[in-house]
């Protein structure tokens, strides 16, 4: 594509002030690089995938309040981590993460294990234990 044909679609990047480099053809057949704020078929991409973690966040939030699992679950969303990257951070094996979701085993954590979790989320151990605090 052209230099003045890279596409400046609005994008929830582009409000974030975040452009991406791509490459472009200038007036003199060369391939330069040209910042974009994005394009639709991206943008479309983009919103779809805030929307689904949207929904995982807001589930996990629902699934906390009825008591099916912890808030470590929940704020493991709110961070977009996966249990593995959440495992490795912590310094505990996946299972014992796992294991910390069931909330019988969550309320009896004790506060050096919380602290971890809560020094990963930047949360105090008191809002790590109450979601709406």
């Amino acid at each position: 594509m052209k230099k003045d044909e890279v596409p400046q679609d609005e994008s929830n990047l582009a409000s974030a002030n975040i452009k991406d480099m791509v490459y472009a053809v200038d007036e003199n057949g060369e391939y330069t690089t040209e910042l974009s704020t994005g394009w639709a078929p991206k943008t479309i991409a983009l919103d779809n995938a805030i929307q689904i973690i949207e929904e995982r966040i807001a589930d996990a939030k629902k699934r906390v309040l009825e008591n099916k699992t912890s808030p470590i679950e929940y704020y493991m969303e709110v961070h977009k981590m996966d249990l593995q990257i959440l495992a490795s951070y912590v310094g505990f094996w996946k299972w014992r993460v796992k294991r910390h979701f069931k909330p019988s085993v969550f309320k009896k954590l004790n506060n050096k294990k919380l602290q971890k979790y809560a020094d990963l989320f930047e949360i105090t151990i008191d809002q790590l234990k109450n979601i709406d605090a």
